[in-house]
């Protein structure tokens, strides 16, 4: 699907994406870019730099990791076949900064006319699986292509504010919070009605995205499904809360390697607490004293992770984007949101939700209640995760010491910057 927006294109293609590593891509932009059409890429800084290039001493634990697995998919160095091509490209540095909370974006653009976009970054293991394991099959992701003039323009008009006079130029690029607060913009691709946000937000703006989703879920009457690779926002749990409350049937999966964690708000719905390091629960927590039935984990092969970002609504809409349920994304990173109104487009993410459902985990898993046995040992019998629920609202503020931690997809995580 990239390699055909890719090739397709005739004047421009402006890529912003996390992280592009598939040699098959990188050769694919300066083939175009060598034929004339106006090549533009964005990278997250931390994936911007060849890995070839690197050296392994400089390099943590997880960046070791990356560096073996793109040296077994046997092939050229993809940002560095882009740099001696002369692409021009710049990262989330370019403003003077030292990088936005995280340049989260995952979109192509192709003459301004199509885009896809959806949860994938560009790399092996967001789409084939990780070449030193031939288990996996590639972190569980979507891409959705949109033919509209209309949501192209918003794209662009996104990507022209990241870049800014790009590479060499002014110190004009925008990121993170130093770009204008964006607003939902409404437009229509074909007969279908396509709402689009990007982030980040200051936590005071009402139009940030966890007070975005927060009005989606609010909408909800007959069912809901979500699909989340982090789920980390109390205000949203919350909400959850309120459809339970009305009986509203709710079904969640979440990725294994998060579901768990202390900051995780799946661990609410499933009605347990979980302490940190320090053996303290969450300020404001808020944990469900009743289970909620439909909560879970998909079975994935070692190695990889659910990857999705996605909720349907009602069976008739669609949530998407690179945007992960967390106060991170909404206050920190460079994210899309789309809200799609098409009953159809949600069928096909209901069956995926389908797909995935079969043979999930759910409520408490082995691995999670060795964790908790692990917690005990650990923290005592008198710690937090012995004290009743919290019956206080929360506030979202409980929610930064655990984000923390780096909820990034093309490998295991490592404690770094934020998601």
């Amino acid at each position: 699907m990239v390699l055909r927006a890719i090739n397709e294109a005739n004047s421009e293609i402006l890529v912003a994406v996390q992280e592009l590593s598939l040699p098959s891509i990188a050769e694919a932009l300066v083939k175009r870019h060598r034929q004339g059409v106006r090549v533009k890429l964005v990278l997250e800084n931390n994936y911007s730099t060849p890995w070839s290039e690197q050296h392994p001493v400089d390099l943590s634990p997880h960046q070791r990791l990356r560096q073996n697995q793109l040296q077994a998919l046997g092939g050229p160095d993809a940002v560095l076949l882009l740099r001696q091509a002369g692409v021009p490209m710049i990262d989330d540095t370019a403003d003077g900064s030292s990088g936005s909370g995280l340049m989260h974006h995952k979109f192509l653009v192709a003459d301004r006319r199509v885009v896809v976009t959806g949860s994938a970054n560009f790399t092996a293991s967001c789409i084939h699986g990780d070449a030193d394991d031939p288990r996996t099959r590639g972190n569980v992701n979507h891409l959705l292509r949109f033919e509209s003039l209309e949501l192209a323009s918003q794209f662009a008009a996104q990507f022209t504010e990241l870049w800014g006079d790009g590479p060499g130029g002014a110190p004009d690029s925008r990121f993170g919070l130093n770009k204008k607060a964006s607003v939902p913009q409404q437009v229509r691709v074909g007969n279908t009605s396509v709402q689009v946000l990007f982030a980040p937000h200051q936590r005071s703006d009402p139009h940030n995205g966890l007070q975005w989703l927060a009005t989606q879920l609010q909408g909800v009457r007959s069912r809901l499904d979500m699909n989340l690779f982090v789920f980390s926002a109390q205000n949203l749990a919350d909400e959850l809360a309120q459809l339970h409350a009305r009986g509203v049937p709710i079904r969640v999966l979440a990725d294994p390697g998060f579901a768990n964690r202390p900051f995780s708000e799946v661990l609410d719905l499933m009605g347990i607490g979980l302490p940190d390091r320090r053996c303290r629960l969450e300020a404001g927590n808020r944990i469900w004293s009743q289970p909620l039935p439909g909560v879970g984990t998909p079975r994935l092969a070692r190695g990889d992770k659910l990857h999705h970002k996605f909720a349907v609504l009602d069976g008739e809409r669609v949530i998407t984007g690179s945007f992960n349920w967390s106060p991170s994304a909404a206050y920190q990173n460079d994210e899309t949101l789309l809200l799609i109104d098409s009953p159809l487009l949600a069928r096909h993410f209901e069956a995926e939700m389908d797909r995935l459902w079969r043979g999930a985990e759910l409520g408490e898993t082995a691995r999670l209640r060795r964790g908790r046995e692990r917690a005990r040992r650990s923290c005592g019998s008198g710690h937090a995760m012995d004290q009743p629920p919290s019956q206080q609202a929360p506030s979202v503020d409980s929610k930064t010491e655990a984000e923390s931690v780096r909820l990034d997809d093309p490998a295991p995580f490592s404690i770094n910057r934020q998601v």
